[in-house]
Parts: structure tokens; C-alpha cells; sequence
């Protein structure tokens, strides 16, 4: 089962490549972007047999590994299930 896993960083806490992302898009003309934050994808392959439990497993894998709980959060997506 596939897993989708999206880190991106907590809305209090400042995002210097976000920030020049936004700035570089005003000087291409872009002016309406108000704001970007940038993040990190991850698509887990998992050999279980039902989407609760690839949302649980993606779940405990993101919280332990792929993110920091402190300035991170994340989304998980199963099969087209959003949680």
C-alpha cells in the first residue's frame, strides 16, 4: 500500500527558504504570491493489508523519523484517504 507523507514546517516557526522562494517570485512578476512555505514529500511503500493500519505505520514513521515534532507537522495520505 502507498503512503504519502507531507512535512512541512509548523506555521510559528520562520521559513528562511520560503521566504526567498516568495521574494523571487515578486521579481519574475509573480506579486500576487503572498506567502510560501516549503516542505518535504515522502511516498512510503507498505506491505500491510488495510488502510487504517498504512495510516497508522506512516503515521508513527513520520512522527519518529521523518519529522521534527518540535518545529514539523505532517499530513498523511493513503490511497487517496487524507488524514
Amino acid at each position: 500500500m502507498k503512503a504519502r507523507v507531507f512535512v512541512t514546517l509548523k506555521p510559528s516557526v520562520f521559513d528562511p527558504q520560503g521566504r526567498a522562494i516568495v521574494e523571487a517570485l515578486h521579481s519574475l512578476g509573480y506579486d500576487q504570491a503572498a506567502d510560501v512555505r516549503q516542505g518535504k514529500y515522502f511516498l512510503l511503500d507498505l506491505n500491510v493489508p488495510t488502510v487504517a493500519e498504512a495510516e497508522k505505520m506512516a503515521a508513527e514513521i513520520a512522527d519518529k523519523v521523518l519529522a521534527n515534532p518540535v518545529i514539523e507537522r505532517f499530513t498523511i495520505e493513503v490511497d487517496g484517504a487524507a488524514k
